[in-house]
């Protein structure tokens, strides 16, 4: 592409992001100011919210996570003093160094800010539907994920599907295995396939599916059905992104899907899967699932060897 060419994709980039800014800013500007008598500066409520995060903090970090000029921070922090809601004073470990911490009073003042903060968040949140509001909290969390590192241990949750998450697994197949390993829409459709069986003559007593969330975002999946006989049953499906890979979220999933095919009184379990995956074959493996055959086969526009892994319950 023209270096010309860059620099105009970049620049409309550019472009965009500070329109989403100027758009954010006016929206958190709104939320932040409050009454125009209200009793605490924005800059005075950031400090009260941070100190309330843990009993007492040193004052470096908290100039660090609020991103203050050490002197500016010092001059808040002297206010919120002489106001009774904050104390000074020096670390117990190393005299040198000072922590701060709310008073009683200080936290009652949290309290009143932290209501307040939340009756606005949710107004504004009330101004949308369900999936609108679920759309926007993914897009927040979108964006957090790409512009922050990830939290060490972010919180991760399995879930029945709900309306859309089978739409989801679908479209999530066919974009990853097509990109990841160059699979047809054959693979897409044989998926929709899959999807739409189980809907359709799930037994809810001895089939299920569960969703994987990281921090509320979709990562993953994995389906428990009926195999071949009514002693064996079926795992299927298991997916999970790029993004959530390295926290556990494969491991879970077949651990979840394993138990329940256990507790719906099946005697083994099996799955079908293709060479190309070598990080789920692990998976399978430390699960004690063991390879019972294994075939070269044309499927899905590629070469690939199909593999049939069997698990004694």
């Amino acid at each position: 592409m023209p270096v010309d060419s860059l620099d105009s994709q970049l620049a409309e980039r550019v472009a965009t992001v500070r329109a989403f800014n100027r758009l954010y800013t006016s929206v958190i500007g709104v939320l932040d100011e409050g009454p125009s008598d209200a009793e605490y500066s924005l800059s005075e409520a950031r400090v009260i919210f941070e100190l309330a995060q843990r009993d007492t903090t040193l004052v470096p970090d908290l100039r660090r996570g609020l991103g203050l000029d050490p002197g500016y921070a010092s001059r808040l922090l002297g206010k919120l003093e002489e106001r009774g809601l904050v104390v000074r004073e020096r670390c117990g470990k190393d005299g040198r160094r000072h922590v701060a911490r709310l008073t009683e009073p200080g936290w009652g003042a949290f309290e009143h800010l932290n209501a307040q903060s939340t009756e606005q968040i949710g107004g504004l949140l009330e101004r949308f539907d369900e999936d609108t509001q679920r759309r926007l909290l993914s897009a927040m969390g979108t964006i957090s994920t790409l512009v922050h590192d990830r939290v060490a241990a972010p919180a991760l949750v399995l879930r029945p599907p709900r309306a859309g998450d089978l739409g989801w697994v679908v479209h999530r197949h066919g974009a990853l295995y097509a990109s990841e390993h160059g699979l047809s829409d054959e693979f897409e459709a044989l998926v929709a396939r899959i999807v739409a069986d189980y809907v359709d003559h799930r037994d809810p007593a001895r089939e299920a599916a569960w969703i994987a969330e990281l921090d509320g975002e979709r990562v993953g999946c994995i389906v428990c059905t009926r195999g071949a006989d009514e002693r064996t049953a079926k795992l299927r499906l298991l997916l999970v992104e790029p993004s959530a890979r390295g926290f556990g979220v494969g491991k879970r999933l077949v651990t979840e899907c394993v138990e329940f095919a256990r507790s719906a009184g099946y005697a083994a379990m099996e799955l079908w899967t293709i060479d190309v995956l070598d990080t789920a074959r692990v998976l399978y493996q430390r699960a004690g699932f063991e390879l019972v055959t294994s075939e070269v086969t044309t499927s899905f526009g590629r070469e690939l060897v199909g593999q049939t892994w069997r698990l004694e319950l």
